[in-house]
């Protein structure tokens, strides 16, 4: 994995923790603590794919962020080239990561196991007046991407009788919407 770096026009692809430390030292009123290094390593070689950026004044930050990209032309060229990195991951994965939302989109063709929380309608006993609920609804999905699933869990929900049409459903990104990819094994060998 290769790190691009940028500080106002400064910026550079490097192939190691070590050589964007150097570049990093390169910059006008930065201090490079021991905690800071320390982080910094932590962030490199761990898991999470997002950017970071860290604060060299107020206002004033230098960015951090992973790429497959081994020169700066590439980068450019490749749109950024972060996110290639876990094509080859979606393939394999049983739960929600913490970059779930970057493989809403992406197609993966089999069957879901689709769960959906939101703020159902429904109408008080005792005053006779409307309240939202809220109300957890799961189902097997056969779908070509997480999105897809989502998207044909609230189709059928707003296509049922018993569901006012005033119900709100979260979106697709939150943290009301979960998805587990089951494969591309029929319904039947899903144990339902």
């Amino acid at each position: 994995m290769n790190l691009y770096l940028r500080y106002f026009d400064d910026e550079v692809v490097v192939t190691s923790a070590d050589e964007a430390l150097e570049f990093i030292s390169h910059i006008d009123g930065f201090n490079m603590t021991p905690d800071f290094v320390e982080d910094f390593r932590e962030y490199t070689e761990g898991s999470m794919p997002f950017p970071k950026k860290y604060k060299v004044r107020p206002r004033v930050y230098f960015i951090v962020i992973k790429t497959q990209a081994s020169t700066l032309e590439e980068f450019k060229a490749n749109g950024k080239g972060g996110e290639e990195q876990f094509e080859d991951e979606f393939q394999g994965f049983r739960r929600r990561e913490p970059y779930t939302t970057i493989r809403l989109n992406e197609e993966c063709p089999g069957w879901y196991d689709g769960t959906l929380n939101f703020k159902r309608v429904v109408i008080n006993s005792n005053t006779g007046k409307f309240d939202y609920m809220d109300t957890t609804f799961q189902a097997l999905v056969k779908a070509i991407s997480p999105l897809d699933c989502y998207n044909r869990i609230v189709e059928h929900l707003r296509s049922r009788d018993d569901v006012d049409p005033r119900s709100q459903f979260p979106s697709a990104k939150g943290k009301n919407y979960k998805y587990v990819y089951l494969g591309l094994k029929p319904y039947e060998e899903l144990g339902v």
